[in-house]
């Protein structure tokens, strides 16, 4: 097999992506993963839910899959996808896909699409700076570190309401930021239940902190003593690549839709992890990468 064209080709290194490249390489069949490790979910993120690791480095995680992986053979390439065609309508089922990256052109017989979801972010100072030290963009990932601390969710729909919800059972010092209200009276009264302090009509400036986050502060001229920033505005739409590809996505037009073995409607094309909807967490992201890996393999062997 040459280096451009593979059996199969994933397309990210998140957890999902490695475990479906450590099954299908299992299988002898030539694999690719195409991505950028530093975008990777794995690189800053700290894990402590994960069954039989009771606490462990994300970036420890993905240097020891990548290993994985390139032991049974796979190939990495550090670089983004630009562009993915459909093999012409007129051929045959099992005909290549032809994916663009920034320096080359693949063929491969089979696809999975393992990107996780791009959140959405407030583009303030600190943000960036802060991510895996007080930020965060996953209440049910991490809110666990911050048990008994001041901490603020931020976000106007009803993934932020029960974000604030799900800390205020963990500390009692909790903020909710919003812009506007754009939830439940029922969340509303619950959250007020809970002694949730929201603040209504502002917006986030900015992010300080001298190593973690100690401050959050709001147009108003407030700054907020908190040591940890939930950023909950919701997922942004599903990579356009999968539109392009005629993939389908759920109600939401945020995920894509696949069966049991991670399929989807496109022969050729399975998808595993955070891109195929909640839970997004990481154990169902690699059960998902497991079942795509190997149904991708045997596509490829087939065709």
């Amino acid at each position: 097999m040459s280096d451009t064209n593979y059996d199969v080709v994933i397309l990210g290194t998140g957890p999902a992506g490695l475990q479906a490249a450590i099954h299908s390489a299992r299988k002898n069949v030539s694999v690719l993963i195409l991505g950028k490790q530093d975008k990777s979910s794995l690189k800053w993120a700290h894990i402590e839910n994960f069954c039989c690791m009771s606490s462990i480095e994300g970036s420890k995680i993905l240097k020891t899959g990548m290993e994985q992986a390139q032991t049974f053979g796979a190939v990495f390439l550090d670089e983004d996808v630009l562009k993915i065609a459909a093999p012409d309508q007129a051929e045959s089922e099992g005909a290549t896909f032809t994916i663009t990256t920034e320096s080359k052109e693949i063929k491969a017989k089979s696809v999975i699409i393992a990107t996780g979801t791009t959140r959405n972010k407030l583009g303030v100072p600190g943000e960036k700076e802060y991510l895996g030290k007080g930020v965060s963009y996953c209440v049910d990932c991490d809110g666990n570190f911050f048990r008994n601390e001041p901490v603020a969710v931020v976000g106007d729909e009803s993934a932020a309401a029960g974000g604030a919800l799900h800390m205020a059972a963990l500390t009692e010092n909790v903020h909710l930021i919003c812009k506007e209200i754009n939830f439940s009276n029922d969340l509303l009264e619950k959250l007020t239940d809970k002694n949730v302090k929201i603040h209504k009509n502002v917006e986030v400036t900015e992010i300080e902190g001298n190593g973690q986050v100690n401050g959050l502060v709001l147009d108003n001229g407030v700054t907020l003593p908190v040591n940890g920033v939930f950023i909950e505005l919701g997922a942004k739409g599903v990579m356009s690549l999968a539109g392009t590809l005629g993939v389908a996505l759920d109600d939401s037009m945020k995920f894509i839709q696949t069966d049991k073995q991670q399929k989807t409607n496109v022969p050729g094309i399975f998808a595993a992890g955070d891109i195929c909807g909640p839970p997004l967490q990481m154990a169902k992201a690699i059960g998902e990468g497991c079942v795509a890996g190997i149904n991708s393999a045997n596509y490829a062997k087939k065709h």
